[in-house]
């Protein structure tokens, strides 16, 4: 590998006549331009020959926020000089010169079916050191962009690598973007290169098309195609590349869209914008981009493009009808028979449609099918197999059904923690100890999620085990889960404070356990009497911290457990003076403060850490202040002057 390339930026004066920046320049043989304002800028290069002639540095983005034009980096040989000229309008100027010295590619390639050969990023030598960021990745992916990078044409197959890798640092060096702006790049002499990092078959999001990069990729034909047309090696070559990376999109490259802009100077954000599957910069954007020339031959590079290869299955599509019954279509290239496979998690088929035709359009009844992860298949002979998820679930089902508490006092209220996967009418019922249907409730409306409902069984119910169950009724199915409770009168109190906890029990249980919890661990278990009646246990001493202090009863019903949480703090709370005169004080957390002066009380409550001041127009000649926090700890401050 050659050494990598370097870049100098240079802010250069502003001024009508032409001005020159020659001497503090290294050599170069790329030049781009970043410039401030409304008018346009022109430079010229010195070789060892004299000097080229004038061009113009095309503005291909405006940085965001900033107001800098950002321009293509040019290829333009081997230079020891730079000149500019710059219309009227131009407020600021940088310059940033590459020299990206001959690379010797590697000779692997990536063989992908119906693909060119793609060179990756290892074989043009990328700098993979200076990627700012990691791929991003659009959900789909909808169209191509095709660009010219401008620069001379003249460039031989061995410095193709050298412009790929000068693009490489002048787009993340110098326009600060992530990696390289193109998805691929392609030379005249058809050679393919792999540009963005992050997989060539994947919907990676680049920097090519300000305000349409997401869902799109783009390629860029090395050279200036203004009006010279581009070779027939590199026509070939892209359209060999935008046949197999829209095919692998499942993308009809003769299709048109509607893209809502991300936001650039020509559309602003949220304007929908009519595209071409394939389409050209210029589509999307103030600028010349891909050249006259080569803009004009997209149409036929387009046809070309679907003509190659076998058939394709284009616009896969999958809709819910309704909780159970989900339809997929799409659109093949050719009459052929089809078929639409649904797999459950495991890989087994559990349902199959089939067809002949053009368009492939089935719809699966899952009325049958168990809550799972499914993955449906479109299948067409030659064609590239169109997959994609159906979600977690595709029938409505109850699911992590519980009520709490498990054991409630007569008449007591039960909540019903449960998850549907679909929009229902849920119904309650009440069971009895030998299945019998005791009472109905209201029925009410619930949307897919996480959902509660509180229950209140009749006040008369006598003590027993009992099950709530739950009825979820949608448009074609209905499914039933079940949730036990105990009406059980054994627990009168059961009360916790900073310093002790008071249970009180009806009659004597069959056990009785209290435990100590943090987190997970079990701190302290203080010993209760398995016996009736009220009792007060004092904690242990306890760090300072947050707890659940967790009460197990058994009785002839069963086991129950209710928990209660308990914080210890017994450290009072910090109070930082920071001007006795400006009564201005610091706490280390939430507090009520009381300010006494003068035979008045202030009261002021703090709900978090911060700084507060009292006001008075006259200063107090004595003064007490009281933090107090919500454990009832104190700290008190006293001033006179």
């Amino acid at each position: 590998m050659t050494a990598a390339p370097t870049m100098t930026v240079r802010d250069l004066p502003v001024h009508a006549a032409a001005r020159s920046l020659a001497g503090a320049l290294p050599a170069f043989n790329m030049v781009a331009f970043h410039w401030r304002g409304s008018g346009d800028v022109r430079y010229r290069v010195r070789f060892t020959d004299g000097w080229s002639p004038w061009r113009s540095a095309d503005d291909d983005a405006v940085a965001p926020q900033k107001g800098w034009h950002i321009g293509n980096i040019d290829w333009v040989g081997a230079s020891t000089a730079l000149q500019t000229r710059v219309g009227a309008g131009v407020t600021r100027l940088r310059s940033y010169t590459v020299w990206s010295g001959p690379e010797r590619v590697l000779a692997r390639r990536l063989q992908l079916a119906n693909a060119p050969p793609i060179i990756p990023r290892l074989s043009w030598g990328a700098d993979e050191s200076i990627r700012r960021a990691a791929p991003q990745y659009a959900p789909t992916l909808r169209l191509a962009f095709v660009h010219h990078t401008v620069g001379t044409n003249s460039y031989t197959r061995a410095q193709s690598a050298s412009i790929v890798r000068g693009i490489e640092i002048y787009h993340v060096k110098g326009n600060g973007w992530n990696d390289i702006g193109y998805n691929f790049l392609v030379d005249k002499y058809g050679q393919v290169f792999e540009g963005r990092y992050g997989g060539v078959d994947r919907n990676v999001i680049g920097a090519h098309t300000q305000g349409f990069n997401t869902g799109s990729f783009g390629v860029a034909v090395l050279g200036t195609y203004g009006s010279a047309k581009i070779s027939a090696a590199a026509a070939t070559s892209l359209e060999q590349l935008l046949s197999w990376r829209l095919d692998v999109a499942h993308v009809d490259p003769l299709s048109t869209l509607t893209y809502a802009s991300g936001g650039n100077p020509r559309f602003p954000a949220g304007t929908p914008v009519f595209l071409r599957a394939v389409s050209g910069h210029r589509d999307a954007y103030f600028t010349e981009c891909p050249g006259n020339a080569l803009y004009a031959e997209i149409p036929a590079i387009a046809k070309a493009v679907a003509s190659l290869g076998g058939p394709k299955i284009y616009a896969p599509l999958v809709a819910r009808v309704d909780e159970v019954h989900t339809r997929i279509t799409a659109r093949l290239s050719a009459v052929q028979p089809w078929a639409v496979t649904v797999t459950n998690s495991a890989g087994v088929q559990v349902a199959q449609g089939t067809g002949t035709g053009t368009a492939v359009d089935w719809t699966w009844d899952a009325t049958a099918a168990p809550p799972d992860k499914y993955t449906w298949t479109i299948t067409a002979a030659d064609a590239r197999p169109a997959t994609g998820t159906l979600g977690a679930t595709t029938a409505l089902a109850l699911q992590k059904v519980v009520a709490a508490p498990s054991i409630v006092l007569p008449g007591g209220a039960v909540t019903v923690a449960y998850t549907l996967t679909a929009a229902a009418t849920v119904t309650p019922a009440l069971l009895g100890p030998t299945g019998q249907v005791l009472a109905t409730f209201p029925a009410v409306q619930k949307p897919a999620g996480a959902q509660t409902l509180v229950v209140t069984p009749p006040a008369t119910l006598p003590l027993g085990n009992y099950t709530l169950v739950l009825t979820a009724a949608g448009a074609a199915r209905t499914v039933t889960a079940t949730a036990p409770f105990a009406v059980d009168d054994i627990l009168a109190a059961f009360t916790v404070s900073p310093v002790d906890a008071t249970v009180e029990l009806t009659r004597a249980p069959v056990g009785l356990t209290l435990q100590i919890l943090r987190g997970t661990q079990i701190v302290a278990t203080p010993p209760l009497a398995v016996a009736g009646g009220a009792q007060t246990v004092a904690w242990p001493a306890l760090p300072d911290g947050a707890y659940t202090v967790s009460l197990t009863v058994i009785d002839e019903l069963g086991t129950h457990v209710q928990s209660m949480p308990l914080v210890v703090d017994t450290t009072p709370p910090k109070v930082t003076v920071l001007s006795f005169r400006r009564l201005r004080f610091s706490l280390n957390e939430p507090a009520t403060l009381v300010l006494t002066a003068g035979g008045r009380r202030y009261t002021r409550v703090l709900k978090a850490p911060k700084a507060t001041q009292f006001w008075f127009k006259v200063m107090p000649i004595a003064y007490t202040l009281r933090a107090t926090d919500a454990s009832g700890n104190a700290t008190t401050v006293r001033y006179r002057r």
